[in-house]
């Protein structure tokens, strides 16, 4: 595996965080179940939505359907060639997307080359994918159809452009019913019932009534002059908002009697040694660079495109608890400072427009914690799970689930805005992943089906049952500003919206049976 140098850079890791409120549910605060699938989700096979394009604004990028949610069940046998077909169309949009950034200034003169040079082709380009994904379902049960209505692509403008502090930056953090206490801080402090940044309807948001851009300095950390990030494909400083600017919308969720209070925290470092590969072995297995952008590993370190179950029960492992050897990754961040890392000219790196400084986190944190209304049950091992949507800026946010902060501020989460965090602050990122699983499968064709969250009642859907649920808390040190990205696919400009997380499963059967007894016991493990 290539190592990816690092500059050294000064950290406050030693300085005490200060205590925030609970950044995830500890029960009482919960969605319904989400259904949509895969490392890019929608509705099942819709279109991108209609969006009107603003006065003055610019197509910005290539808007596809998700292909994977207008596909019928996919037979086991056939998962492999269908997913190495949706991994290509991926590529197929990266490529897209090259071709339309590099002609940007001569379609805007002329429309028509958009057709002729960018849509058409990769429009032929998914058809004959889409054909192939029939034929290889075909061969081991129906074969679907219309498939082709999934084929079409549009360009689109990027909506956040105005530089409003609009959107959806409203304290939602996300959709699991998650952590407790401080989401991560185990200092003695953490409460039995975490509180809900989910529920508050809006509460937290930053009102596009505000000073527009409030708390913002445009252009700081961004290409002077540009307003496209380093790469020249995001963020935009629209992107960004101060933390301080947003109003707290944590609610205290309600605790049900016989609720499983526990919490399990497994060791498994901040990717000192710095294992990446732009990969995904979920989604894309056997599939070099099929997330096009690059992710930070810890735990288990066999994970590539090509690891198999048997690759990860062997693989050495970052955790400190050798029985956790478990996979957690997601995208990794990025300083958009004008320096560029070893990747500059590497796929998932530069050649993704993906550049700028990876950045090491200071503190990660992974604590499994219960349910609200009763006690769980053990992850079957190889259990996959992805939270929230690599491509939430063209699906729409519907699978978004990824949340944003600042240390000392963690009362306001953020989805689809980056935060700007005061000086002495740290940037934070949080992932809690589906606590319900359907008792049957360790994954699904589209990745998501087989778990789901809990309902608003706590409880799981029929035919789910409760398991523990991994709550990930990610802290950067990073210069006060609007100057930092995570990795994305190109066409999803680097919107902070596309955030998302992976997890395998691979504890072994006595460290998951300990987790279970310590949640459903109410006690605090390690």
């Amino acid at each position: 595996m290539r190592r990816i140098s690092r500059k050294k850079r000064s950290t406050l890791a030693n300085r005490a965080i200060a205590a925030s409120a609970a950044l995830i549910l500890g029960g009482g605060g919960l969605v319904a179940v989400n259904v949509y699938a895969s490392a890019g989700e929608g509705p099942s096979g819709s279109s991108p939505p209609t969006r009107t394009q603003n006065a003055g604004s610019q197509l910005s990028t290539i808007d596809c359907p998700e292909a994977v949610n207008g596909l019928p069940d996919v037979p086991d046998e056939a998962r492999g060639e269908v997913d190495r077909e949706l991994a290509a169309m991926d590529t197929q949009i990266t490529d897209a997307y090259q071709q339309f950034a590099d002609r940007k200034e001569q379609i805007a003169r002329d429309p028509g080359l958009a057709e002729n040079a960018v849509l058409g082709p990769l429009r032929s380009k998914r058809t004959a994918s889409l054909d192939r994904i029939g034929i290889a379902i075909g061969r081991v049960g129906e074969r679907p159809t219309g498939l082709e209505s999934l084929a079409g692509c549009s360009l689109r403008a990027d909506d956040s452009r105005g530089g409003n502090g609009g959107g959806r930056g409203d304290g939602n953090g996300g959709r699991g019913n998650g952590g407790p206490g401080d989401g991560g801080q185990d200092d003695g402090q953490d409460q039995d019932q975490g509180q809900n940044q989910g529920q508050d309807g809006g509460q937290g948001q930053d009102p596009g009534g505000q000073d527009p851009g409030q708390g913002q300095d445009p252009g700081q950390g961004l290409d002077p002059g540009q307003d496209q990030g380093q790469g020249g494909n995001g963020p935009v400083a629209a992107d960004f908002v101060d933390i301080q600017s947003v109003q707290p919308g944590v609610d205290r969720p309600r605790q049900r009697r016989g609720a499983s209070r526990g919490t399990f925290t497994t060791d498994c470092g901040r990717n000192e040694n710095g294992k990446f590969n732009p990969d995904n072995v979920i989604v894309a297995p056997g599939v070099s660079n099929g997330a096009h952008h690059m992710h930070d590993y810890i735990g288990n370190q066999a994970n590539d495109a090509f690891a198999s179950d048997d690759d990860l029960a062997n693989g050495a492992t970052t955790c400190r608890n050798q029985g956790d050897r478990s996979t957690y990754y997601w995208p990794v961040l990025r300083l958009q400072n004008g320096q560029n890392e070893d990747d500059a000219d590497a796929d998932g790196g530069g050649r993704d427009q993906n550049v700028g400084e990876i950045q090491t986190p200071s503190q990660v944190t992974l604590k499994f914690v219960g349910s609200p209304v009763g006690r769980v049950t053990a992850m079957p091992r190889f259990l996959r799970i992805i939270t929230g949507d690599a491509k939430a800026f063209t699906n729409g946010d519907a699978n978004a689930n990824a949340s944003w902060s600042c240390t000392g501020f963690e009362d306001r989460q953020l989805t689809d805005k980056y935060p700007i965090c005061p000086e002495g602050s740290q940037v934070v990122r949080t992932f809690a992943f589906q606590n319900c699983w359907d008792g049957q499968n360790t994954d699904s064709a589209n990745h998501r089906t087989h778990v789901a969250f809990a309902q608003d009642n706590g409880r799981c859907p029929n035919g789910f049952r409760a398991v523990p649920q991994l709550v990930q808390r990610i802290v950067y040190d990073v210069p006060p500003g609007p100057g930092f990205a995570v990795d994305s696919f190109p066409e999803q400009l680097h919107k902070p919206i596309t955030d998302h997380g992976d997890f395998i499963n691979v504890f072994d059967d006595r460290l998951m049976k300990k987790m279970v007894r310590c949640i459903n016991d109410g006690r605090r493990c390690r």
